[in-house]
């Protein structure tokens, strides 16, 4: 069994016990045929949440947005708070006593950096300068299912200059960053955030274009409770190249990872981890006026691949002119430039393995912008919607949301949240066509007042993805950030269960 399947049954375990026991009732009529009950979905109780640093520039301008959407079927009780992490030191005079006492105090005189308020409307709050650390975050309760979070950096001057968006991610034990690099260009960390009481212990991995990177330190970093470490991977080797796949492997306990990619002249962003590797992957949301598009994919596996590249336009399915397929040689990392694929339409691209049983994960970076004053951003593959996906920091002006549909027609539902300062819930229901991706033109709350929450929800049981980027100009330069909306696992299956007495007649 695989490190990757054993996290799918831990994670699965554990969303199940924080959801309550299931129910145990008398068998009824429809369950004496031996075919099992639908699974029942209820709310999660617990959400943990890691949050990257934000920036080491002095010029760093960073706004935290929390929501939690109204969920059906939670306790009235709970609360969520962010808190930043700091690492917790024993000292060896210490009894486990004193140190327990003193942590309690040291937690207690630590001001969150925000404090979330009822579900359905957002909150924020900012940090500025280069000093800012990890955040570590726990909702309970109602504020539990669906609970987002996204830190927003702005910095005006310097290598990486532009605007930063990265969601904060559950913990969890393995991550893949195709897109990432080791050029000298490029000042690219890997960010691990240790939520836990326990040190973890993270192996990273380097995937070029003639496969691994000989590293010199990447095996065995440990991250100490409650602390972040960075970790840059020019560091790790001594090679230079355009295009990395990085793999972080947790050995014992769980992190969050992102990648912040920086570079001298196109700007930076944060990289977010692809989805798991699968033969079939889609990649929202590429804005229509991007001026580049660079397509970075990997397979882990032995096995050569030919991905068939094609784009989802508003039109439908478009192959590219002359990047048909991509060629992918086993464990090495691959790379094409894809120019102004979208040529002033949404667009999202659609990766397809020729049998679909070589898994491959992948990326891609968007310039916007010309000459001097271009800026870049991340889109990875993305897992689909699911049963609803949310995204913060929203305004009127500039935002987009971006929805694809590449196997049928689909139905969804966009509710925009009251703003951080005011404002009226809206609502409107879409419908994309077949094999298109459409920029949304998404409601506004009436009388909004600050930023707010967009909630997707698929009406019908066709997939969707779909992203949100965030557009401001400074200076001429058209700072921008993409977010993919993965499901925001606020509700999780529990298998009835019924009472089965023939289990005493043994």
């Amino acid at each position: 069994m695989n490190r990757t399947t054993l996290s799918l049954i831990a994670g699965v375990t554990a969303l199940a016990a924080v959801t309550g026991f299931a129910a145990v009732s008398s068998p009824d009529a429809k369950a004496t045929d031996g075919t099992a009950e639908a699974a029942a979905h209820l709310p999660v109780e617990r959400t943990s949440l890691v949050c990257p640093p934000p920036s080491s520039s002095d010029l760093a301008e960073t706004t935290y947005t929390s929501f939690t959407p109204v969920t059906k079927g939670t306790e009235k009780g709970g609360g969520a708070e962010l808190r930043p992490a700091t690492e917790q030191k024993q000292d060896e005079s210490e009894s486990g006593d004193d140190k327990e006492e003193k942590d309690d105090k040291d937690a207690k005189s630590e001001k969150p950096v925000l404090e979330p308020g009822d579900p359905g409307k957002p909150v924020t709050g900012e940090t500025t300068g280069g000093e800012s650390p990890a955040l570590l975050g726990t909702a309970e309760g109602r504020f539990a299912p669906g609970w987002t979070v996204q830190g927003t950096t702005t910095v005006t001057a310097g290598t990486g200059r532009g605007m930063h968006g990265v969601t904060c991610t559950a913990p969890d034990t393995e991550f893949w960053f195709p897109g990432a690099s080791t050029d000298a260009g490029r000042t690219d960390y890997v960010h691990l955030t240790n939520p836990d009481d326990s040190a973890a212990v993270v192996d990273i991995e380097l995937y070029g274009k003639d496969g691994a990177l000989e590293t010199t330190v990447g095996e065995g970093i440990t991250v100490q409770p409650h602390s972040a470490e960075p970790v840059l991977l020019s560091t790790l080797t001594d090679e230079k190249q355009t295009d990395v796949t990085v793999h972080v492997v947790v050995r014992s306990g769980r992190v969050g990872a992102a990648v912040q990619a920086l570079d001298d002249k196109l700007g930076g962003d944060w990289l977010a981890a692809s989805t798991d590797p699968s033969g079939s992957l889609v990649l929202p949301g590429i804005p229509k006026d991007a001026t580049a598009v660079r397509l970075v994919a990997f397979t882990p596996g032995d096995a050569d691949v030919d991905l068939k590249v094609r784009l989802a336009s508003p039109f439908g399915p478009i192959t590219p002119a002359g990047h048909d397929t991509l060629h992918v040689k086993g464990g090495m990392t691959a790379a094409v430039d894809l120019e102004d694929i979208t040529r002033g339409e949404a667009g999202s691209l659609v990766l397809t393995a020729a049998d679909g049983s070589v898994p491959v994960v992948a990326a891609v970076r968007v310039l916007r912008g010309r000459g001097d004053d271009q800026e870049s951003a991340f889109i990875p593959a993305a897992r689909p919607v699911g049963t609803r996906a949310t995204s913060v920091d929203n305004t009127a002006e500039g935002t987009t949301l971006s929805v694809t549909a590449p196997e049928g027609t689909a139905k969804i539902k966009v509710t925009a949240s009251a703003g951080t300062e005011g404002g009226t819930e809206a609502s409107k229901t879409y419908t994309i066509k077949s094999g298109t991706t459409q920029n949304i033109e998404a409601p506004v709350p009436a009388g909004v007042k600050g930023t707010y929450a967009l909630t997707v929800e698929p009406q019908s049981d066709t997939p969707v993805y779909a992203s949100r980027t965030l557009t401001a100009t400074k200076n001429d330069v058209p700072f921008f950030t993409v977010q993919s909306l993965p499901d925001d696992r606020g509700m999780v299956s529990v298998p009835q269960s019924n009472e089965d007495l023939s289990i005493l007649q043994n």
